[in-house]
C-alpha cells in the first residue's frame, strides 16, 4: 500500500521517463534533407516512391499519396460509387472522420453498434442496419485491431455492397495472417504525426481495382482525368478536390516506413509486458485480441468495471453515463499524478455529434432532406455497447511506442496497479480536481 501522488504521496514515474513519438534519427534526416534540396516540393519524387514502397509493404497494386487519412477516406467513398442520398454503414464509435467522410460526398452515414470485446463494428448487427439506399460499408480497424473481415465480406457479397477499410490506425495489423487494407474494395491509411507510420500529416489511398483507382484520382486532383505525373489538360471532368501530398512529408514517411516493422514489433512486445504486469488487478478489464487477429497496438484500452465500485453499469448516454465518466475522470487524474501517460480517446459516440443530431451538414437539412434518400434514426440509445465503451475506457499509447522499451511499459503498468490497489483513497463520488 502507498499514498497516491494525487493525495500527496510520491510520484511513481519520474518526469521525462516516457520518450516522445516518433523517434527521429539520421535516416529521417537523410531523406528529409534530400527532399529539401530537391527543386520539386509539391507532388514530387518522394510521393511517387512512397506509393510504390507502401504498396510493396502492404500488398496493394495501386496507392495514392494524399494530404490526410480523411482525404483518402473521402476518395474511397466517391470511388466506390457513393453519392447524394446514398447510405453508408459505419461504426458508432470511431474518430469523426470515419463518418464525416461520408458527408463529404453528400451521402448519409447509418451507424452500427460495436462489439464490446473488440470495440470494432459488430458484424452480427450489420445486416439489420442495411436500408434500400445502402451502397457501402466502412469498417474501422479501431486502435489497430482488425475487424472480422470474413464476416463483413460475407454480408457484403450477399447484399451486393462495397467495402471500404478505414485502416488509418491499423498499419501492419493482420486478420488470419493478411494485412488490413487488402480485404475490401479499397482502404485508407493515415500518416498523421501520432500514427504508427508518421509523415507529420498525410495519408494513403489503396486498392487493387484499376477502375476504383481511376475514380479516386479524380477526387484527389481537381476532378481531372490525368494526374500531375502525366500531361495534364487542367479540365475538370467531375467534382474534385485537391488531396495530394507534398514531397517533404512523403520523404519523412518513406524514412519512417523503413523502420515500421521494428516499431510494430516493439509495440507488440511492450503491450505483452504491460498486460502481463496488470494480470489479476481488479477494477478494469484488459483488451481482447481474438484468435486470428494480430494487433498493432496503436492504442491500448483498459475498461473500468463499474460494478467493482458499487456503481450502476448501465450505459444510458444520460445521467448514469455522466456519473460513470465523473469517477472515471477522477481515476484518470490519479493516474496522471503518478506520471502515467493516459488519456480519453473519444468522449462521445459518433451519432451524438451535433451534425448528426441536427441532420444538417450543408444547410436546409442536406443531405438528409434530399428527395431520393430514406429516413435515418440517430437515437443514441440504439448503440449501448459503443456508449458503454465511451464511458469506461482509459487509453494508452506513447509508453508502448519506440523508443520506449519494456522497462517503460512495465513501469507504466505499475503506476496503474498503484492507483487501483489504493482505489479507496479516491472519493469517486466527488468531482475530479481542476
Amino acid at each position: 500500500m502507498a499514498i497516491l501522488a494525487i493525495n500527496g504521496g510520491e510520484r511513481l514515474i519520474p518526469p521525462n521517463t516516457v520518450k516522445p513519438w516518433p523517434p527521429i534519427d539520421d535516416v529521417d534526416r537523410q531523406y528529409v534533407m534530400a527532399s529539401l534540396e530537391n527543386p520539386n516540393h509539391t507532388f514530387g519524387p518522394n510521393c511517387q516512391k512512397l506509393q510504390e514502397e507502401f504498396g510493396a509493404w502492404n500488398g496493394n497494386k495501386f496507392v495514392i499519396a494524399t494530404n490526410s487519412g480523411t482525404g483518402a477516406l473521402h476518395m474511397a467513398v466517391a470511388a466506390v460509387g457513393c453519392g447524394a442520398g446514398d447510405h453508408v454503414l459505419v461504426t458508432a464509435y470511431s474518430w469523426s472522420s470515419s463518418a464525416t467522410c461520408i458527408l463529404h460526398h453528400n451521402a448519409i452515414p447509418v451507424f452500427v453498434d460495436v462489439d464490446y470485446d473488440t470495440m470494432n463494428i459488430d458484424p452480427r448487427k450489420i445486416e439489420a442496419a442495411i436500408t434500400p439506399q445502402t451502397k457501402a460499408i466502412i469498417v474501422v480497424h479501431l486502435h489497430g485491431l482488425a475487424v472480422d473481415m470474413d464476416a463483413v465480406m460475407a454480408v457484403a457479397r450477399k447484399r451486393n455492397l462495397m467495402v471500404i477499410e478505414d485502416a488509418c490506425q491499423a498499419h501492419g495489423a493482420t486478420f488470419k495472417g493478411r494485412k488490413v487494407g487488402t480485404f475490401g474494395h479499397c482502404a485508407a491509411f493515415s500518416l498523421n504525426a501520432n500514427k504508427c507510420l508518421c509523415g507529420g500529416e498525410g495519408g494513403l489511398f489503396v486498392t487493387n481495382d484499376e477502375e476504383i483507382h481511376k475514380k479516386a484520382l479524380q477526387v484527389w486532383s481537381f476532378g481531372e482525368t490525368r494526374t500531375p505525373s502525366q500531361e495534364r489538360d487542367y479540365h475538370a471532368y467531375a467534382l474534385g478536390w485537391m488531396y495530394r501530398n507534398d514531397d517533404l512529408g512523403a520523404a519523412f514517411a518513406r524514412a519512417q516506413l523503413t523502420k515500421l516493422d521494428g516499431y510494430i514489433a516493439r509495440q507488440r512486445e511492450n503491450a505483452r509486458v504491460f498486460m502481463d504486469e496488470l494480470k489479476g488487478v481488479e477494477g478494469f478489464t484488459l483488451p481482447v485480441q481474438p484468435a486470428g487477429h494480430e494487433h498493432n497496438w496503436y492504442n491500448l484500452n483498459l475498461r473500468i468495471v463499474p460494478e467493482c465500485f458499487g456503481l450502476d453499469p448501465k450505459p444510458d448516454g444520460g445521467e448514469n453515463s455522466a456519473k460513470i465518466s465523473t469517477w472515471r475522470d477522477r481515476i484518470l487524474k490519479a493516474l496522471e499524478a503518478e506520471g502515467v501517460h493516459t488519456f480519453m480517446w473519444q468522449r462521445f459516440i459518433l451519432p451524438a455529434m451535433t451534425v448528426f443530431q441536427a441532420k444538417n451538414a450543408y444547410g436546409h437539412g442536406c443531405p438528409w432532406t434530399l428527395p431520393y434518400t430514406g429516413p435515418v434514426d440517430y437515437d443514441v440509445h440504439q448503440f449501448p455497447m459503443a456508449q458503454a465503451h465511451t464511458d469506461r475506457h482509459l487509453c494508452f499509447a506513447i509508453p508502448l511506442r519506440a523508443p520506449n522499451g519494456k522497462d517503460v511499459a512495465k513501469l507504466t503498468a505499475q503506476g496503474i496497479r498503484k492507483v487501483f490497489d489504493n482505489i479507496k483513497e479516491l472519493d469517486l463520488q466527488r468531482n475530479p480536481p481542476r
